[in-house]
Parts: C-alpha cells; sequence; structure tokens
C-alpha cells in the first residue's frame, strides 16, 4: 500500500505538496476542531455585527421618538408597515426593540469594563503581595460571592431607583470576583517563573515587575473575561429593568419593552415579548460564539477534548 501521506508519493501523484499538507490539516482531530473554533468566530462576528448595526442605525434612520404615541395603533399584530408589530401605546416595536438593544448592549459593555477592570487591579494586587494581605482579600471576595448576585444588585438599585449609574454600579460591583480569582491565579503561576526571579535578582521592584511583566501577561485573561461577562451583563440589566428597578421606564432598553408587554401577552398580543425577546437571545449566542473562539484560542485545550 502507497503512504499518500509521504512527501515523494504526493510528488509523483503531481498532487501539490502544500495542498496535501493543508488537508492533512483539516482530517486531523485538531484541524477539525480549529475548524468549528473557526465557525463560530464567523458566526458570532457576521450576528454581532448585524445587530449592532441595527441597534445603532435602525431608530436613527426609522425617525423614532420615544415620547411619540399612537392610539389609533395599540397592539397591531405584525405587518408589513410594521415587522415587529405595535406595543401597547402605538408605538413601532421593530424601532423600539433595536433602541432597547442599543441601550442594553452599551450599558452592558459599560458593566463588563468596569467589572474586569476592578476584579484585574483586585487580583493583581493579591497574587502579588501574598500573605496575610492575600488571604484578607480573597476574605472579601468570599464574601461578595456569598451573596447572591441578583439580590445584591436589586438592593443597590432601590436605592438609587431609575438610576442608570446606579444600574450599572450594581452589575459591575456584583460580577467582578469571577475575573480576582482568575488574575490571581495567572499571578500566582507567574510569581514563580524563571523570568520573574531574574527580575527580582536584578533589582526590580513589585510596581516594575508587575508591570513590566506581569500585567502583559494577564491581559488576554482579562479581556476574555470581558468578553464572557457580556451577556452576562446584558441578562441582569434585562431582569432588573423587567422587575422595574432599572433603567427609567420612558428610556428604552429590552428589559422595560418586556416588562410593559407582560399584561398585553394576557391580551393576545404575543409579539410585544416575543421579537425583543429573540434579539435578546440573539445578541447572547453572537457573543458566546465570539468567546467560545476566544477561549479555544488562548486557554490550553486537554488531548482527550482534541481528539473528539
Amino acid at each position: 500500500m502507497v503512504d499518500t501521506h509521504a512527501p515523494a508519493a504526493r510528488k509523483a501523484a503531481g498532487e501539490p505538496q502544500w495542498r496535501s499538507a493543508a488537508r492533512v490539516r483539516a482530517g486531523t482531530p485538531r484541524g477539525r476542531a480549529a475548524g468549528r473554533a473557526r465557525s463560530r468566530l464567523v458566526a458570532g462576528v457576521g450576528l454581532l455585527v448585524v445587530l449592532v448595526l441595527a441597534a445603532v442605525l435602525g431608530p436613527w434612520l426609522g425617525g423614532l421618538d420615544e415620547r411619540a404615541v399612537d392610539y389609533s395603533a395599540i397592539r397591531l399584530p405584525p405587518s408589513f408597515e410594521h415587522p415587529f408589530g405595535t406595543d401597547s401605546q402605538g408605538r413601532d416595536l421593530l424601532l423600539r426593540s433595536l433602541a432597547g438593544l442599543r441601550v442594553s448592549l452599551l450599558v452592558a459593555a459599560t458593566c463588563a469594563v468596569v467589572s474586569t477592570l476592578l476584579g484585574a487591579l483586585f487580583g493583581a494586587a493579591s497574587g502579588v503581595l501574598g500573605g496575610w494581605p492575600d488571604r484578607l482579600l480573597m476574605r472579601v471576595v468570599d464574601t461578595v460571592n456569598a451573596v447572591p448576585h441578583l439580590l445584591l444588585g436589586i438592593v443597590i438599585v432601590a436605592l438609587y431607583r431609575g438610576s442608570v449609574i446606579a444600574v450599572i454600579a450594581s452589575i459591575a460591583l456584583t460580577h467582578w470576583t469571577g475575573v480576582a480569582r482568575i488574575v490571581r491565579a495567572e499571578v500566582l503561576s507567574l510569581r514563580d517563573r524563571p523570568f520573574i526571579d531574574a527580575a527580582i535578582s536584578g533589582g526590580a521592584t513589585r510596581m516594575r515587575v508587575l508591570r513590566r511583566h506581569l500585567l502583559p501577561a494577564i491581559v488576554p485573561q482579562a479581556a476574555l473575561s470581558t468578553v464572557l461577562l457580556l451577556p452576562h451583563a446584558v441578562w441582569h440589566e434585562t431582569a432588573l429593568s423587567f422587575l422595574g428597578l432599572g433603567l427609567p421606564p420612558h428610556l428604552a432598553s429590552i428589559g422595560n419593552i418586556l416588562g410593559e408587554g407582560r399584561a398585553a401577552v394576557l391580551l393576545g398580543a404575543w409579539w410585544i415579548v416575543t421579537f425583543p425577546a429573540l434579539l435578546l437571545v440573539a445578541s447572547a449566542l453572537a457573543v458566546a460564539g465570539i468567546a467560545a473562539w476566544w477561549r479555544d484560542r488562548t486557554l490550553p485545550r486537554r488531548r482527550s477534548e482534541l481528539e473528539l
């Protein structure tokens, strides 16, 4: 039997060596895993770009006015003029849903960035200091984790009801602990590396080691945490607004739209809840696809996972 993978056999068969090597790589478990990761990336990026462009340009091109109501077009079903139908105040649900998605994504992105920065600083300080400061900071993390995140967020927004800053603070202050643990673990694994010992032996201070050696190593982990926190923050903002404790009622958000549509569903206006919820799920799936690709690129994978 002729070994088709041998260079001589490929050359005798007249097949380009580079093309055959690419086919061989594509047929391996690692190549199939890479292909699935690329597919998730393409699907996630494409869907997210479409949603962001629609959320940014849709309400502006459609001339959405948050204060305008039309009581002659209350709860109209989906049609060519109103693809998503109208809500209980006669407003076009498609334009309002896109505006709500834009607000929800903006608030969630702000919360994810703030949570990542807070958690990265907390975890880096804990890992670098060590000793009793490390134990004290980790007990603070355990204390925050002991309280349910949604319950703690409700307490924060209830004190400043209807404030966008309160919503951002309630999500950011309850989701930084996971990032802190990840960054701390990365710093602890880097502290014993030979290049860190060489830098300390050369007279480098702790701040210089943190700035020049540790921070560049933990930036990819922190960035991945930001991407993973984004859909979680979207769901929490939607839950708070749905409960009437999030963004102001006049400001369009997916949670506010779903909250307003609860009573309309009992009257048969199912579209007021269905279409905004589908946009919310689509945005979460898009970000999850990008995060899965990023995780596969930055985190080591076990051999058993590659052989599946």
